[in-house]
């Protein structure tokens, strides 16, 4: 069985081979306007994958074509009477599925100097093989792909939902300038007028609002892990942006002329600590709950799951 360094440095080479390959970034991916389509969920459990689940998902979804957000594992499939499509010829032997990780809670006893027995806790990361949808034979299962029904919420309807979100956070939001910016010292964000945007508004706002959940005045305990303290953040604000996007039915634009200075620096970390994109995506997770948080029910929140419902990483 693979260590937990060794899971967490091959998972890091996929993310790192995926943007050397010239792939935008998945956290960048836009999303059609399906309901078949968007975060990547088990289709057993219809929760979310959480922490760096979802960008392994993407990184698959966007090298084989994949437009479906339901995967599952083979004997998920299996049981819902779905076939898995035998590999492509052109597809490298043991990349068809798509690995993911979560950590389970191992206890064992063991006895301490003084001959008492005690219990050790500690984490092991597991793998499991999951598949879209999209790889699946089955017509019963075409409700379940997109394209088969088509979304007809209006974009006004979507915007009004986020707005009900960020409202719910009684973050102070001013609109003036020229600046997307939050600004930790006084606690506010600031954005320019809303009519200087297209539906890029929303996206920028997301980015915002997560530096504002990052703040110590949150409560929630970040703090960067290295003297990269700019670029580490933006990364986790990024992917945190992508995140709420997708919860709140907002579309991402593929124009990365605003990061490309960041990507660099990013693959430089990654390369020299492979468990740097694990703590980006767990304080991407968090902060974007802990939005969510104030106009939904906790419960639906998702939390640390089984083989259906595989979730973050615990660094």
């Amino acid at each position: 069985m693979p260590s937990n360094q060794q899971v967490r440095q091959d998972i890091t080479n996929q993310i790192v081979e995926a943007i050397e390959s010239g792939e935008l970034p998945p956290w960048k991916k836009s999303w059609r306007c399906c309901p078949n389509s968007g975060w990547p969920t088990n289709v057993v459990s219809r929760k979310p994958y959480s922490g760096v689940n979802p960008i392994l998902c993407m990184i698959s979804a966007m090298r084989f074509g994949f437009n479906s957000k339901h995967w599952a594992t083979f004997n998920q499939w299996k049981k819902l009477k779905g076939q898995v499509k035998k590999r492509p010829d052109h597809v490298k032997p043991g990349t068809w599925g798509t690995k993911i990780v979560f950590a389970s809670q191992i206890t064992k006893t063991k006895t301490d100097k003084h001959g008492e027995e005690i219990e050790d806790k500690f984490f092991m990361l597991k793998t499991f093989t999951i598949f879209n949808v999209d790889q699946v034979e089955g017509e019963h299962l075409d409700h379940l792909r997109a394209g088969y029904e088509q979304d007809t919420r209006s974009e006004f309807e979507i915007l009004e939902h986020a707005e009900e979100v960020f409202a719910a956070t009684g973050a102070e939001v001013r609109h003036g300038g020229n600046q997307c910016y939050y600004s930790p010292t006084h606690d506010y964000i600031q954005m320019p007028e809303r009519e200087r945007f297209d539906s890029e508004y929303y996206e920028s706002l997301s980015h915002e609002y997560i530096h504002w959940s990052l703040n110590e005045r949150r409560g929630l305990g970040w703090k960067a892990s290295s003297e990269h303290k700019y670029a580490e953040e933006e990364l986790v604000a990024e992917i945190g942006a992508c995140f709420l996007a997708s919860e709140l039915g907002i579309p991402i634009t593929e124009n990365l002329d605003n990061h490309s200075a960041y990507v660099k620096g990013w693959l430089e970390r990654m390369k020299g600590d492979a468990g740097f994109i694990f703590r980006a995506s767990s304080a991407a997770s968090k902060a974007t709950d802990f939005i969510l948080s104030f106009s939904r029910e906790a419960d639906t929140i998702p939390t640390v799951g089984t083989e259906a419902t595989p979730a973050t990483v615990l660094s």
